[in-house]
């Protein structure tokens, strides 16, 4: 298992199971293990979800984006619970956005 920050400074935690929930769900996914992780710690937007999770979403390619969908769950703790590669960014910008990186000057 590992654990990352999440812009509110939260553990969140990527566990084998979810993990292999994830490629089982989502084989293309495979090798996007640590790109999973950067997404929470550092992405370029978090959308609102659906009851209560959180989208980080990060860019990964030219037109193609990982999107981390997670859970906080207190002050302490949160956990991953899918991830997928999009190539639908109109989609995700149809959700109310949270957090948004600042461009760097």
């Amino acid at each position: 298992m590992n654990k990352v920050n999440s812009k509110n400074n939260i553990p969140i935690r990527l566990t084998r199971e979810r993990w292999f929930h994830i490629t089982e769900e989502h084989s293309e996914m495979a090798g996007y293990y640590f790109e999973v992780l950067e997404t929470v710690q550092d992405p370029e937007g978090i959308y609102e979800g659906n009851a209560g999770a959180l989208l980080a979403v990060r860019k990964i390619k030219k037109e193609k984006f990982i999107v981390v969908v997670y859970k906080e769950t207190s002050q302490k703790d949160g956990f991953i619970i899918t991830s997928f590669l999009t190539k639908r960014e109109n989609q995700l910008k149809r959700r109310q956005k949270i957090w948004a990186k600042q461009p760097q000057k």
